[in-house]
C-alpha cells in the first residue's frame, strides 16, 4: 500500500482561507454549498391518521436506513396519498445526496440509488450538473468529524440544514472531480475488501472459541470418559460422573441489602459486574446514577453471579468485585462454596443452549416483568467435581486468551485500514495528493 508521503502533488497550491482543510491545489475554488445546490432540504414525518403510511410503494428513507455508502432500498414505505397529503413531503431522485443530521447515525452520508421520500432528521442535496455527486459524497466523508463537530445542542449534536447550505468546501472543475470520484472509488473498494477479509477471520476465531467452550463445559477435557444421558433437554449428554442438580440447590439468593460503604457496581454483558466508575472509564461516557430507592440497593460479593433483565439474552453476569447494584436485580451466591468454580460457571451460564433455555422462561417478556429467582430456578444445571471445573476453566481460559490476542491483533489491522481510507479520502478531495 502506497503512503500518502509518496504520492504526486499539484504544483502549486493557495490558502484556502477555510481553518480545517488548509490549503488547496491553486486551481481549485471554494464554494458554498448552497450556491452549488438550488435544492438543499429534507423531509417530514407523516401522521399516520387514515392515511395508509406503512403499506405504500414509495421508498421512505429514514436515518436508521443510512449507510456510508449506496442507498439502494428502505426499511420503510408510503402510500401514494401520504406523499400528496404532506405538502412538505418530496419524493427525491436517484443520484441525490442524504446526510443524516441528528440520532445514532449522524453524519452518515449515503447516494441514492432509489428515489425515495425522507424523514426530518435527513438533509438531501438534489443532483446538480455542475457537481458529481461521487465527489460530493466523499467531500462529505472525509470532513465527517469536522462537520459534526460544528453542530448544536447539548450531549448529542444536531447538525441543521442551514449549517449543510452554508458549508464551503473545495471544488476543482468537474472533470476532475470525476477523476478523484474514479481513483476513490476504486482505491477504498479495495480497503473495504481488506477489512472484509479481516472481519471474516474475527468471524471465525469468535466461532472456534464458542465451539471450544461449548466443548470443554458440556463434555470435559478427556475424550474418552464415559457419557450419559442427562435427563435434561438443554443439557443433553454430560459425562457419566457428573452430576444434574436443581438450579436453587446450587445457588440461593443474596438477600443483604447495601452496607454503608460498598461502592456502586454495574451489571454489564460485555464485561460483567464492575464498578460503575470503571465501566465509565472503559465505554468513554457517563451512566445514569441511582438517585432513589438507594436503601434497597443489594449487596453483592465477588463471584455472585447476577440476574437482570437482560440476562435472558446474554446469560448471568459474575461479580469481579464486591460492592451494591440496583434492587431490580437479583443476586445468586453458592449453596456450598466449596462446590462451585465462579470461573467454569461464567462460561457455563453464557452457553447460548443455556441462555435459549432461560428463554423458554421468558413469559415476562409478554406481561413486563424482569427475570427473576423463579425463571432461574426453572433450569436445571451440571455440576462436575470442583477440581474439574478448575481445570476446565484453565484450560478454556488459555485458549480464550490465545485467541483474543489475535482478535485484537485483527481489530487493530482494521483500525488502521480505516484511518488509511479516512486519510486518504480527506487528502484526495482537499488536493493534498494528485490523483492523475
Amino acid at each position: 500500500m502506497m503512503t500518502l508521503t509518496e504520492m504526486p502533488k499539484y504544483d502549486a497550491y493557495k490558502d484556502s482561507r477555510v481553518e480545517w482543510f488548509g490549503t488547496i491545489p491553486e486551481s481549485w475554488c471554494v464554494k458554498k454549498l448552497s450556491h452549488l445546490f438550488s435544492n438543499i432540504g429534507s423531509g417530514t414525518t407523516p401522521a399516520t391518521g387514515n392515511i395508509n403510511f406503512y403499506n405504500g410503494d414509495i421508498p421512505w428513507l429514514q436515518t436508521g436506513d443510512l449507510t456510508d455508502g449506496v442507498i439502494n432500498s428502505t426499511t420503510k414505505t408510503i402510500s401514494e396519498r401520504a406523499l400528496k397529503t404532506h405538502s412538505t413531503l418530496k419524493q427525491y431522485k436517484v443520484g441525490s445526496l442524504v446526510v443524516a443530521m441528528y440520532g445514532a447515525t449522524i453524519g452518515k452520508v449515503g447516494l441514492l440509488n432509489i428515489s425515495t421520500t425522507t424523514n426530518q432528521a435527513c438533509c438531501v442535496l438534489e443532483q446538480t450538473d455542475s457537481v458529481d455527486m461521487r465527489f460530493a459524497f466523499y467531500l462529505f466523508m472525509g470532513f465527517k468529524s469536522n462537520i459534526v463537530a460544528m453542530g448544536y445542542g447539548g450531549g448529542q449534536p444536531n447538525i441543521s440544514q442551514d449549517l449543510i447550505r452554508n458549508l464551503r468546501l473545495p471544488f476543482p472543475h468537474k472533470q476532475l472531480q470525476t477523476a478523484i470520484a474514479n481513483f476513490l472509488d476504486e482505491k477504498t473498494a479495495k480497503i473495504d475488501d481488506a477489512i472484509a477479509i479481516k472481519e471474516r477471520q474475527i468471524a471465525l476465531l469468535n466461532e472456534r472459541k464458542q465451539i471450544l467452550v461449548q466443548q470443554a463445559v458440556t463434555q470435559g477435557l478427556d475424550p474418552t470418559v464415559p457419557m450419559t444421558d442427562s435427563g435434561v433437554t438443554w443439557i443433553g449428554k454430560i459425562p457419566a460422573h457428573w452430576e444434574v442438580r436443581r438450579s436453587k440447590f446450587v445457588f440461593c439468593q443474596r438477600k443483604e441489602r447495601a452496607r454503608p460503604d460498598d461502592i456502586q457496581l454495574s451489571a454489564t454483558q460485555a464485561y460483567g459486574v464492575i464498578p460503575q466508575e470503571q465501566y465509565e472509564e472503559m465505554i468513554g461516557r457517563k451512566v445514569v446514577k441511582i438517585s432513589f430507592h438507594l436503601e434497597k440497593r443489594k449487596h453483592v460479593e465477588i463471584d455472585d453471579f447476577v440476574i437482570s433483565m437482560r440476562s435472558f439474552q446474554g446469560g448471568l453476569e459474575r461479580a469481579w468485585a464486591s460492592g451494591c447494584i440496583r434492587s431490580s436485580y437479583v443476586v445468586l451466591q453458592p449453596v456450598n462454596k466449596g462446590e462451585i468454580d465462579a470461573g467454569f460457571f461464567s462460561y457455563m451460564l453464557k452457553l447460548p443452549k443455556y441462555i435459549n433455555a432461560l428463554q423458554m422462561t421468558a413469559s415476562f417478556i409478554r406481561d413486563g416483568q424482569d427475570l427473576n429467582f423463579d425463571n432461574f430456578a426453572q433450569v436445571d444445571l451440571f455440576i462436575p467435581p470442583i477440581e474439574e471445573q478448575k481445570s476446565i476453566f484453565s484450560e478454556i481460559q488459555s485458549k480464550v486468551d490465545e485467541i483474543n490476542k489475535s482478535i485484537v491483533l485483527l481489530m487493530e489491522q482494521i483500525t488502521k485500514y480505516k484511518e488509511y481510507k479516512t486519510t486518504l479520502i480527506n487528502s484526495a478531495v482537499t488536493g493534498k495528493i494528485k490523483v492523475v
